[in-house]
Formats: C-alpha cells, sequence, structure tokens
C-alpha cells in the first residue's frame, strides 16, 4: 500500500467509521488471501465490494484475473475517482451493495463467477447484511463464491443469515501477518458444489 494512501483513508475513515469498518487498508498478505480465492472462469466477472485504494484490486489483477474481467464496486466517490486514475482499463462502479443487481444489470453485467468483500458487515445492521448478501447470491452463478474476510474468530456473516439464505460458510485462509491478523471465509449456497482450488494461503 503506498504510504500516500493513509491519509486519505484515514480522512474517509472519519467521516464514515462504520461505513469502512478500519482504519487502514487490507495488507499484502490479507489481499492476496482474497486474491486466491477467485474462481478462473475466464468469461463471467469476478466483483469487488468496497474496493477503497485498490490494494485488493492489484491482487486480483496480479493472480491473473483480466482487468476486463473485474468489476469493481465502490461507494465513496473520492475512492472511486482514485480507481479510476489507478486501474484505467478496469471497470468501476459508484453504487451501493444494497442495490449490486440493478445497478450492475445497466452495464449488461447480470452474474458473476466470485465476490470478493472489502466491506464491514459486522459493523453493518443486519438489514443491510441481508440486502447485500441476497443482491450478491443473486448474481453469483451455480458454485460461485462470495468471499469475506474477518478480524474475528466466527463467522462474519450472521447464522441467521446462512440459514435464511441456505448459505454455507468456512474459513479458509488464517493471515496473522495482517494487521490486525484476519481470517478469510468462503460462502456458497446449500445447494451447489463445492468450487475447486481451494487454497490454503500462508500466513
Amino acid at each position: 500500500m503506498p504510504s500516500s494512501d493513509l491519509p486519505l483513508f484515514l480522512s474517509q475513515w472519519l467521516r464514515a467509521p462504520l461505513r469502512m469498518g478500519a482504519l487502514v487498508p487490507s495488507g499484502g498478505p490479507l489481499a492476496r488471501a482474497l486474491a486466491l480465492q477467485a474462481l478462473p472462469s475466464r468469461d463471467r466477472p469476478v466483483l469487488e465490494l468496497g474496493a477503497g485504494t485498490g490494494v485488493v484490486t492489484r491482487a486480483l489483477l496480479a493472480r491473473g484475473i483480466a482487468p476486463q474481467r473485474l468489476v469493481l464496486v465502490e461507494r465513496d466517490p473520492v475512492f472511486c475517482r482514485l480507481l479510476r486514475q489507478r486501474f484505467p482499463s478496469v471497470r468501476v462502479v459508484q453504487t451501493d451493495a444494497r442495490r449490486l443487481v440493478q445497478s450492475l444489470a445497466a452495464l449488461g453485467i447480470h452474474e458473476a463467477a466470485t465476490i470478493i468483500s472489502g466491506l464491514p458487515l459486522l459493523s453493518l445492521p443486519f438489514t443491510t447484511q441481508h440486502q447485500v448478501l441476497r443482491q450478491s447470491f443473486r448474481l453469483l452463478v451455480p458454485n460461485g463464491t462470495f468471499v469475506q474476510f474477518t478480524y474475528g474468530l466466527a463467522s462474519p456473516v450472521h447464522p441467521a443469515l446462512l440459514r435464511r439464505l441456505q448459505l454455507t460458510g468456512r474459513p479458509v485462509a488464517r493471515v496473522l501477518l495482517n494487521l490486525p491478523p484476519a481470517v478469510v471465509w468462503r460462502y456458497t449456497q446449500r445447494d451447489a458444489a463445492s468450487p475447486p482450488g481451494e487454497s490454503r494461503a500462508a500466513a
């Protein structure tokens, strides 16, 4: 992460701390652990929710996700401008993740292979969590995965939402070198087969 990003990230956090959830962007090891969960489909999009300053975006591109497959969803207009400057070949959509299906349909995007979430689910109201997850799984193809990290030990998705949306989740990577240490979780729908290529990211 460029050191010049820290003042910008902090200023945006001060404006809306619950929306961002962390004082600093995700570190490199966590970004790489998240990117490893992206399915290797060659044609369907990979979505990144809450792209921020683009730390995870860089990791996804380094993993080999083609820029034309990657779609960055960010609510903050300041971050959107920064992302468009840094990644001119990647689509950046300024919208709220609660309106994901409608916003992406306007761009001709109706499905996704993987959704990588940088949203602070645990700090969001239950209703907002429900809306974000429901929208996400409406877009995901069969065997598609929703990937979320957390700084806690338990699932970042509320147990009631797991039951209501018929989701199965499990931790797939523990990143001890992140500050604070983080755990990456992967979620699928119960009637979908387990996606191939599970990876265990080293800390």
